[in-house]
């Protein structure tokens, strides 16, 4: 990809600001009360004496939409329903709300259709925050009661097969775009039932997303890419919700389609383009605990698959250990994720995860294991005002003594935070010419060496 075809269309962030002002307000203008939720409750539930929820499945949805409104119409005009004065504009909305009540999640409909929404995290019944643009906001959408939340809780955990009760009080799940759910109910959740939803593009970022969003400068983002080209096994480091998943992404869509990639998740969230790829995910106990499918043991069938490159969406146990070693044996350009502050942290939390694994090794070797198997660090942040950057690339260059030496090659310096409270920084080349950059030569991976100067 050229950097100028990259760079292109950059002043499409000029418009960014003006679209997050437009929306500020979307989910803080429901004017909402509690006669209001007993009349919609009232419909929900006379609605669900006379349609039979088990054909709903084998309706067209428009079609259902539309059944679904003349049946509440005709509900509306019952005596024995509890009546609140409607103009039109309310009417309609509490029809929508009634039709996403029958055959959606209920009050969640509109935050899910919103694309700029990336996490919904329902506290307890009538207390929903979002986040939008890396910031957490409080909404004034809300459920009824806990018994209303606990029903759009069992139906998303029913759609895919499991269940949650008092024996079973956590959960994860997924829904029907992709989205990652984590349930967690009484008694271990003191105030009622917790739903926290991890939601994920459709379709995912490019470099020139990360450009546009300053994750990334065009000359980092161009190195990026050379190192996923180049074959150099890749470890993104970062806290939750800075961005690691999402880097990932983009990291591989520079790798070959000629190449067989197999991916291993706990929770499918990766989006990859090309089209030899193969998605494995694991698989919790099942009720009787017995079946677990774990990561580690995603990762020993993988080396049996004849990949060309195998991509963990989130190394956090023993199936480090066999990571390290496809990275070791042959599989080079393989890429993962780690919940890390610091590139120092991940390694040291990798060098846990080998331990975890219950193999008696020396700390020296383990360490060397590592050094060994892994070339790069990319750590990214989310910064206070709520971006996402990418602050530092690291390259590990061995061994001293007992000591895993790395050296940084970029680095994002913050300079001050300004009046609006918005991060102000430079990325900026540390000066040093990487040993991988040997590799770019053999490779015929093209990058100038003046991308490495502290002018860059």
């Amino acid at each position: 990809m050229e950097l100028a075809e990259i760079l292109k269309n950059l002043e499409d962030a000029q418009h960014t600001s003006t679209i997050r002002d437009e929306e500020k307000e979307r989910f803080n203008d429901i004017g909402i009360t509690d006669e209001y939720f007993q009349l919609k409750a009232d419909i929900h539930d006379r609605l669900t004496k006379i349609i039979d929820l088990s054909l709903l499945e084998n309706i067209e949805e428009s079609r259902l939409r539309k059944e679904i409104n003349l049946a509440t119409e005709n509900v509306l005009t019952d005596k024995s329903i509890a009546k609140i004065p409607l103009n039109s504009n309310e009417r309609s909305r509490l029809l929508k709300e009634i039709e996403n009540e029958v055959i959606g999640l209920g009050p969640l409909e509109d935050l899910i259709a919103n694309p700029s929404i990336s996490d919904i995290l329902v506290n307890d019944y009538n207390q929903i925050y979002i986040e939008r643009y890396g910031k957490i906001e409080k909404t004034k959408v809300r459920f009824k009661d806990n018994a209303h939340l606990m029903r759009i809780i069992e139906k998303i955990v029913s759609a895919v097969g499991r269940r949650i009760d008092e024996a079973s009080p956590m959960v994860d799940a997924r829904l029907a775009d992709g989205s990652r759910v984590n349930v967690i109910i009484p008694p271990l959740a003191l105030d009622g039932p917790c739903l926290s939803i991890r939601r994920f593009s459709v379709d995912p970022l490019t470099l020139k997303d990360l450009l546009v969003l300053q994750t990334a400068s065009p000359v980092l983002a161009e190195l990026l890419s050379s190192i996923v080209k180049a074959r150099l096994n890749v470890l993104i480091s970062g806290g939750t919700g800075s961005g690691k998943t999402t880097l990932l992404n983009v990291m591989s869509q520079f790798i070959s389609p000629d190449e067989r990639v197999v991916t291993i998740e706990d929770s499918a969230e990766l989006q990859l383009k090309q089209e030899h790829v193969v998605r494995l995910e694991t698989r919790p106990p099942n009720i009787e605990g017995q079946g677990e499918i774990t990561q580690r043991n995603l990762v020993r069938n993988s080396l049996r698959m004849r990949p060309d490159r195998i991509i963990v969406g989130e190394v956090r146990g023993a199936e480090a250990v066999d990571m390290l070693q496809a990275m070791n044996t042959g599989h080079d350009g393989s890429l993962t994720t780690i919940h890390a502050n610091t590139p120092v942290d991940a390694l040291l939390r990798i060098e846990t995860m080998v331990n975890m694994a219950g193999f008696n090794l020396p700390s020296d070797y383990i360490k060397k294991f590592i050094s060994s198997a892994i070339d790069v660090i990319v750590q990214v942040e989310r910064l206070v005002d709520g971006t996402r950057k990418i602050v530092s690339l690291q390259e590990i260059t061995g061994m001293e003594g007992s000591v895993i030496t790395m050296q940084e090659i970029y680095a994002y310096n913050k300079i001050e935070i300004d009046k609006e409270g918005a991060v102000v920084g430079e990325f900026k080349a540390q000066g040093v010419r990487p040993k991988f950059f040997e590799r770019f030569v053999q490779m015929g991976v093209a990058v100038p060496e003046s991308d490495f100067d502290l002018t860059s």
